[in-house]
């Protein structure tokens, strides 16, 4: 008997009579009908197997239908059926239905929502679909009317109507923007582009843009208050498009000793150094000291306005579906640091440690190259996605160094801005020369509020290298934190200590937040000390007590970075502490870490 799936019908002929096969599935249990002829046999599919039947010489004999794999249902598809449904079914997504997934709803479509729909298998179970999908969002659920459906389709008739430029308007990001969040409270607009008189913390001076606008909200759901959003025309051309660098409409950046901006102009700062102070190309200017900071805001709302695409679709639906792993586990291990940006932000550096033995090696040309894909995901417990990122790592060694190379670990460093509060975080990664050996990570994530006047650190991070790096790098690059390049040890769990070699160095990083400032002197008051701990004896092995002004740093916040020499200290186990006392605020705080001496 041909493979029957719950709800058909498989038939075939005996003689002159047809018989039909009908399997359903009751409350867990499956069932087969079989019709024959005028008549009808009831049979549970459950008991089947027990059903034997005897032969002459009193043996037990297998029934006629025990013979023809009398439970299909319960055998599992192959990968490659698998595959074969779900293309059958996408196949089947076109037309109206195609249509209204792609163009109609995919700025208010949920995640769930979207792999719910494209399951479907018949146009009645999505035509119940799309009727539930607008009444979950019906705000008066009793009207025949809905006023939600209603002034979606407004808005994106609205969005072609007024912002098509070579592409229909849906699709630009004014539309975008506009569809989703609806009219903005005010718009700047600059049609023309021209003379340009930039506000001071854009750097001052005048120069001329492009056409630009800019749109603000007093209030966006999910988002925050005073939201600006700028869309520059690059092209002249009327497709607009969203920016988070204010710099951007800047028509003269690119002409040398035009213009300029406030500082340039009082030869403070050279116009050519512009591309050097982050993804924001303004240029030096009064403010320029406290725009850095803000720049996390702006990535940061750039990635709620505009998510992302995902490249890695499989292993965004490892992630989404979380599947059950088939293959080999590919092993590795993540750290979560934190570190205040500013009062309502929070960067969150994610390590992932990969052993290179776990990664399969292809050797061509001499040279044996690893590739993993990675794919990180921050949701909301309402599993909102707040934050996406994806790369690719290639582990590259000569051939003849392969072997050698195979007992150290590679390191992945990504930094995102989050605001306080809990979330989870999701990453899935891949061998791509061995797609079956995958790896999955998911945990909750708490990321700390620094609350004002309050003494607050960071995490107190350990590494065996730490090194100021240039003003170029400063705010970016792998493992870079503000001006120190520092790559944390990374440990299965936060309570498993981080292991050095006696020949290696021990430092260590960690921001102080909210120290009292002295009226008088305008400076902080407060005592560092940091010390190590014998963990099997609580014997203080070092201890050291600094000012906070030795640290050069005048501020309500400094950072302490520390290096010692482990060739004193015997094989063990041990604890580092650094302790602050704010003599001003009558504050103290301290943050310990474990780690092992080989």
């Amino acid at each position: 008997m041909s493979r029957a799936l719950p709800g058909t019908i498989v038939t075939r002929r005996i003689g002159h009579c047809r018989s039909f096969y009908i399997a359903m599935m009751f409350h867990g249990r499956t069932f087969l009908f079989a019709a024959l002829g005028c008549g009808l046999l009831f049979v549970s599919a459950g008991t089947l197997r027990a059903q034997q039947t005897t032969d002459a010489s009193g043996n037990s004999a297998r029934t006629p239908l025990q013979d023809q794999e009398v439970d299909p249902l319960k055998r599992q598809r192959s990968d490659e059926d698998t595959r074969k449904a779900q293309k059958a079914v996408r196949q089947e997504l076109k037309g109206a239905y195609k249509s209204w997934l792609e163009q109609d709803v995919p700025y208010i479509i949920s995640d769930e929502e979207r792999k719910a729909f494209k399951n479907l298998s018949n146009d009645e179970e999505r035509e119940a679909f799309i009727e539930q999908f607008w009444l979950r969002r019906n705000p008066n659920p009793d009207s025949p009317d809905n006023e939600f459906r209603e002034e979606h389709y407004r808005r994106i008739q609205y969005a072609n109507d007024h912002y098509a430029a070579g592409k229909p308007g849906w699709k630009t990001d004014r539309g975008h923007v506009y569809i989703s969040f609806g009219a903005p409270d005010s718009i700047e607009s600059h049609p023309s582009g021209g003379a340009y008189q930039r506000p001071i913390e854009e750097g001052g001076g005048e120069t001329a843009t492009f056409p630009f606008e800019t749109w603000h909200y007093r209030y966006i759901e999910g988002i925050g208050d005073n939201i600006d959003l700028e869309f520059v025309d690059t092209c002249q051309c009327g497709d607009y498009h969203f920016t988070i660098d204010r710099g951007e409409k800047d028509a003269l950046q690119k002409v040398p000793g035009m213009g300029l901006t406030q500082w340039e102009q009082m030869g403070q700062a050279k116009k050519s150094d512009r591309l050097t102070g982050g993804f924001e190309t303004l240029g030096l200017g009064p403010m320029a000291s406290g725009q850095q900071s803000k720049q996390f805001d702006r990535i940061e709302l750039a990635a709620k306005i505009f998510p992302p695409p995902v490249k890695f679709k499989d292993l965004e639906s490892f992630i989404t579906e979380h599947k059950l792993l088939t293959g080999p586990i590919f092993p590795f291990d993540v750290r979560t640091d934190f570190v205040r940006v500013t009062s309502g932000t929070v960067l969150v550096p994610i390590t992932l440690q990969i052993k290179n033995r776990d990664i399969t090696f292809v050797t061509k040309d001499n040279v044996s190259k690893g590739v993993v894909n990675i794919l990180g995901k921050v949701t909301t417990l309402t599993h909102k996605v707040v934050q996406t990122f994806e790369d690719t790592v290639e582990v590259q060694q000569p051939a003849e160094l392969l072997q050698q190379s195979l007992d150290r670990k590679s390191i992945y460093w990504k930094a995102i801005p989050l605001q306080p509060g809990l979330y989870r975080l999701d990453i899935a990664i891949k061998d791509v020369s061995n797609p079956d050996h995958m790896g999955y990570y998911g945990r909750s994530l708490e990321v700390p509020t620094y609350h004002d006047e309050k003494l607050g650190t960071s995490t107190l991070i350990l590494a065996d290298n730490m090194y100021a790096v240039s003003s170029h790098d400063i705010g970016s690059g792998s493992c870079v934190i503000g001006n120190t390049h520092i790559c944390p040890r990374v440990t299965p769990n936060p309570a498993t200590p981080a292991n050095f070699k006696r020949n290696q160095q021990l430092n260590f990083w960690m921001q102080v937040y909210n120290l009292g400032i002295n009226e008088q002197t305008k400076s902080n008051e407060a005592k560092v000390t940091y010390e190590i701990v014998d963990a099997a004896t609580n014997a203080v092995i070092f201890e050291k007590e600094q000012d906070s002004k030795e640290f050069g740093n005048h501020s309500d916040q400094l950072t302490v970075e520390k290096t010692l020499p482990m060739a004193g200290l015997q094989p063990g186990k041990y604890k580092v502490t650094i302790k602050i006392n704010d003599t001003i605020s009558k504050q103290e705080i301290a943050q310990s870490a474990p780690f092992v001496v080989e």
